[in-house]
């Protein structure tokens, strides 16, 4: 857990109303977390709120940047929610980064269910941008 996000709404274990979710170190480049679909967070009865997959998506993304070292924000995010998610699914949640120049990052995101065929729920492809502390570091 990044020690300066304790109170974030997804990650944070001292926001008693967020999602409390710990990320792990993908690979090289990369962040992964695991995630029940709760009831509290749908929108139709019964399917995990659109809103919530991008939130998992762009948390993700943001990790495989603190996992480098780096520190940005979504400049841009596009999400294609590929089929609904539902309640009570167990999900695996990745993100990595593709490509870096200057102040901006190309990354990718995705979420599958933890099934034996891993179908692709929601992906999204992003560009970060980096802090300005960030942007002198060796690339």
């Amino acid at each position: 857990m990044n020690p300066d996000t304790s109170h974030c709404y997804v990650c944070g274990p001292e926001n008693t109303v967020g999602f409390q979710l710990p990320f792990a170190r993908d690979g090289d480049h990369g962040s992964r977390a695991v995630y029940t679909a709760r009831a509290e967070h749908c929108g139709w009865p019964g399917l995990l709120h659109g809103g919530v997959a991008l939130t998992l998506l762009d948390e993700a993304l943001a990790y495989a940047l603190y996992f480098q070292g780096l520190y940005g924000v979504t400049a841009r995010l596009e999400i294609r929610l590929r089929q609904p998610i539902p309640v009570g699914a167990k999900l695996v949640i990745r993100a990595w980064t593709i490509a870096r120049r200057r102040q901006l990052v190309n990354a990718r995101a995705e979420i599958r269910l933890d099934a034996p065929d891993n179908p692709l729920v929601a992906e999204a492809n992003a560009t970060l941008y980096l802090q300005e502390q960030e942007v002198n570091k060796e690339e």
